[in-house]
């Protein structure tokens, strides 16, 4: 059974006459009752009663009619569904980020994508990227924002470096600026009161390597928050923290930010998906979004280098103690 014959079944059921239905469809009359006959062979039974020339439905043929127009209804509907979604009129996008992308680079992002595609959904899971790489592979996500290098037991992702991004620390306003000479040391670290994210957060992880290649344990007051509680910690004059530019940028007023003293820390944010599928469209455009706001002149961090645009992730791994001897950036 085709589409074309129960659309010309349809015509003939309305018009009661072969040849008006077969100008209707817009095809030749010998054409439309070669269909209908063929019809009639696939289902073993006669739909139209042809007495002298006056055209009526049969039994079968009238217990068709309200089947066949809603095919051809819900053909027509799931035609318009994929035209709008091609056309990016609805949909929804599957993004995962890490808590401090969430905070500094997905707001303005976001709302550019809205702008342009108001149809479109977007479904946002915020974790640590070795929980957004499972989700990845699993299919749970479209798109990941993650830090790279990724963990090296990875499934097969393609990455695209969007842009580099330094530490900072911050302070509360109330209280001394830490460091000297408007900069902070690792090792001026040694003894100051931070404030600490949770167990696998990944900035943890960064802050207490880079203490520990300095030759020393950092010292925590407030330890298990999340990006907000952190911030909310130090504005309490608790402590100070390592945090991405980034997010100390939309801190406000009441927080002071500090830069690391030469060579510094430096992490890199890259765009992730699973290799062996390939994003649905919307996803594609919310990819080219972010391309163009962190790109030159797009008002973000410094964008990755062209040589370091698009890998596999299983190809990216480095120790913590790899990542602060030579720049490269960390985990996420």
């Amino acid at each position: 059974m085709q589409f074309q014959q129960l659309t010309y079944f349809v015509a003939v059921a309305e018009a009661r006459h072969f040849t008006r239905a077969a100008e209707e469809v817009h095809v030749s009359q010998p054409s439309l009752s070669q269909q209908i006959r063929a019809l009639e062979n696939e289902l073993g039974a006669e739909l139209f009663s042809r007495a002298r020339g006056n055209i009526t439905l049969t039994d079968a043929g009238e217990a068709l009619l309200p089947l066949a127009r809603r095919i051809l209804a819900d053909a027509d509907t799931a035609r318009h569904e994929v035209q709008e979604l091609a056309q990016l009129r609805r949909g929804r996008v599957r993004l995962g980020a890490t808590p401090s992308v969430c905070t500094g680079l997905l707001p303005e992002v976001l709302r550019a994508f809205h702008d342009l595609h108001p149809g479109i959904q977007l479904l946002l899971e915020e974790g640590g990227s070795h929980d957004l790489v499972r989700e990845l592979a699993r299919g749970a996500l479209d798109l990941a924002l993650v830090v790279l290098p990724l963990p090296a037991a990875s499934p097969a992702l393609t990455t695209v470096e969007l842009l580099q991004e330094d530490l900072v620390v911050v302070s509360s306003a109330q209280r001394p600026r830490p460091g000297r000479g408007g900069r902070v040391r690792i090792a001026d670290l040694e003894g100051e009161p931070l404030v600490m994210f949770r167990h696998g957060y990944d900035l943890r992880e960064l802050t207490v390597a880079a203490c520990r290649a300095e030759g020393f344990e950092p010292s925590f007051t407030v330890e298990g928050g999340e990006m907000d509680a952190v911030l909310g910690f130090v504005r309490a004059g608790l402590g100070i923290a390592v945090v991405p530019a980034m997010v100390a940028a939309r801190s406000g007023a009441d927080l002071r930010t500090t830069p690391l003293a030469r060579p510094g820390l430096r992490r890199t944010i890259a765009l992730a998906h699973r290799s062996d599928v390939a994003p649905p469209r919307a996803a594609r455009e919310l990819q080219r979004v972010l391309l163009g706001q962190t790109g030159p002149g797009g008002g973000r961090a410094r964008r990755a280098p062209e040589g370091r645009r698009a890998r596999p992730a299983h190809t990216a791994s480095a120790s913590s103690s790899e990542w602060m001897r030579s720049g490269a950036p960390g985990r996420a």
